[in-house]
């Protein structure tokens, strides 16, 4: 419960979305991003970055000390803010009709106690916050703003002016009254689109998503947790392709006032492997493979071409520029579009790839037929890159390094891809060669990899830096979680990339970065050390850190990216699909026998749905 008002940290947002785009809608009934008509498109509505004339949509009350509170309707992605006032209580339910050829924005203002006057205030932007559009009213109830190729056609059951370049009203709502508005993206070249029945479309929506959360089985006392973590991975989703996006935003930035800002509205394939674990944890199989085949359609091709990231239907070239219009979320520069690091060379996506393919056989999809390329393109490719210095899991950008988690991965390529052989025709051999191979990764890592003065594994050959990614060492399997050198290597970031309980993924005054400042715990890093925990036979720890880790989902159940544990507020893009990945893979693991961290490193599966 809240206040009405314009505060704004990230944690007051919440998703809607239609599965191909998503916007975020904050507690005071202001909707301040919203990219038309997918995910990666120029937003329409960049008030999160900039300031209201970048681009919003508020309907909230004329009395400022109104009270908010918000939910999601039961299995849903349907927003229903709850405003009281002194005269009365109404409801905005906001929500984004799956797309059927329309991609339509619906806010339905509801009374439900005495009387409400609202205020409306409709700014449309293009570019980004950028480019004013021609506004012309086509009748008494629909409205259409074009610039360039673009069109917004608004319908409205209440009368509205255009003042200062924005769409401007009063209206007053009473108990039982509705009052549906809706905002669709369409092409300046057409004629405006059909906006359909706001209260048909309203059932439509309810229906698809619970159809699909309904499906979700018991987790334990966690089941509504990794529900809603579900739910978000499916917004997330564009639809027509299956590729998951990171998150639906850019440039929310890792520490308030400071450069790590960036794109996260893309594919990135270091999620692959855990994405199709929790897909498959919670049996949803259809959704798994749509995934794999995302995945090894963008791979396709040269080996040495494979990128870290690809764009929503696969795209490649995702060009990094700075919006110098818009001043940043908390005044947090630059806003960066696009994302350089698709360029950069990273080796443990190859151990992602593989590993993925192994782990979607294990769980019974069907063999893909591109699976031959691992054997015919790929292998053969990373037998001599291995060798290379890496940017890393994290992006670097103050130069290439032997990274001990990129070699890590390396080992899991050739692991994994020695199991998917041997039982093919003619593979015993070359699985024999390619374990030959994973053994010299393994012993080069224990060698190098690890400082016996520290007694633990470094972020680097040569380093003493720690990094929250080493974790994945008992977690891929590469050494079991007893033994004495994990246990070293689990006890030295407890010690130094803890803070206040939560795991920074590496000390930005220890790792030269190529970049200034410091940012907040990294939320995913957290639920890593949970999983170990459990491999380990530290329940009760594993239990306790979980529960700090739920405690930090905002009041409709999202992650951000990062955390600041001192302040106490979100950071990072939102919602971020790696930290809802985390959720859900590491509820499995607390909830069942064997979970997803004993079937990555080895163990038989679980039986899917079993809790």
């Amino acid at each position: 419960m809240s206040l009405v008002s314009t505060d704004r940290w990230i944690e007051n947002y919440a998703l809607i979305g239609d599965c191909q785009t998503g916007a975020l809608v904050g507690q005071d009934g202001s909707i301040d991003w919203l990219c038309f008509p997918r995910f990666d498109a120029p937003a329409v509505f960049a008030a999160l970055l900039g300031s209201h004339e970048n681009g919003r949509w508020r309907i909230a009350p004329a009395n400022v000390a109104a009270i908010s509170t918000r939910q999601y309707r039961p299995g849903t992605l349907i927003l229903e803010t709850t405003f009281k006032t002194t005269t009365g209580t109404a409801t905005v339910i906001d929500f984004m009709p799956p797309r059927d050829g329309v991609a339509n924005l619906i806010r339905i203002v509801e009374g439900v106690r005495g009387e409400v006057d609202l205020d409306f205030d409709l700014v449309m932007r293009f570019d980004y916050g950028r480019t004013i559009p021609w506004v012309s009213r086509i009748d008494d109830t629909t409205l259409r703003a074009i610039a360039g190729p673009d069109a917004l056609t608004l319908t409205m059951p209440v009368e509205l002016q255009g003042e200062d370049l924005r769409t401007r009203g009063n209206f007053t709502v009473r108990a039982g009254e509705r009052l549906a508005f809706s905002l669709i993206h369409g092409s300046s070249h057409l004629g405006p689109p059909d906006a359909g029945d706001p209260l048909d479309l309203l059932r439509d929506t309810e229906a698809f998503w619970t159809r699909f959360s309904s499906r979700c089985p018991k987790v334990g006392v966690w089941t509504e947790d990794v529900r809603r973590s579900l739910i978000t991975l499916k917004a997330l989703t564009y639809e027509p392709t299956g590729g998951i996006v990171a998150a639906a935003t850019t440039s929310l930035p890792e520490r308030v006032g400071g450069e790590r800002n960036w794109d996260y509205r893309y594919c990135w394939l270091r999620d692959a492997t855990l994405t199709l674990m929790a897909f498959m944890g919670l049996g949803y199989y259809e959704e798994a493979n749509v995934w794999r085949d995302w995945l090894l359609r963008s791979v396709a091709g040269d080996p040495a071409q494979m990128k870290i990231m690809y764009g929503v239907a696969g795209e490649r070239h995702l060009l990094e520029w700075e919006v110098p219009w818009l001043q940043g979320f908390l005044a947090s520069r630059p806003v960066r579009v696009g994302n350089a690091a698709a360029g950069q060379f990273q080796l443990d996506v190859f151990g992602e790839v593989a590993d993925m393919l192994l782990q979607a056989h294990k769980g019974g999809l069907p063999r893909h037929p591109r699976a031959e390329a691992l054997r015919r393109v790929i292998m053969p490719f990373v037998e001599e890159a291995w060798r290379r210095p890496d940017e890393g899991i994290w992006e670097v950008r103050g130069g290439r390094r032997h990274f001990v988690h990129s070699k890590v991965m390396a080992w899991v390529a050739f692991d994994r891809a020695a199991r998917l052989t041997e039982g093919l025709d003619g593979g015993v051999e070359l699985a024999c060669r390619w374990r030959q191979v994973a053994d010299a990764i393994h012993g080069e890592v224990c060698e190098k990899g690890f400082d016996p003065a520290l007694g633990s594994f470094v972020q680097s050959y040569g380093s003493t830096a720690l990094d929250a990614s080493l974790l994945h060492i008992p977690l891929t399997g590469f050494l079991p979680a007893d033994d004495p050198r994990v246990v070293g290597t689990v006890g030295a970031i407890e010690r130094r990339l803890m803070r206040n309980g939560f795991l920074l993924r590496y000390d930005t005054d220890q790792v030269a970065d190529g970049l200034h400042g410091e940012e907040g715990v990294f939320l995913a890093c957290s639920f890593w050390l949970t999983d170990v925990y459990v491999m380990m036979g530290r329940h009760a720890e594993a239990v306790a850190l979980f529960e700090r880790m739920r405690s930090l989902q905002n009041d409709v159940g999202l992650l951000a990216e990062e955390y600041d544990p001192v302040a106490g507020h979100m950071l990072g893009n939102f919602p971020q699909a790696f930290s809802h990945v985390g959720l859900i893979i590491t509820a499995l693991n607390l909830a069942r026998t064997i979970g997803p961290a004993e079937e990555r490193a080895g163990q038989p599966a679980a039986v899917p749905g079993a809790a």
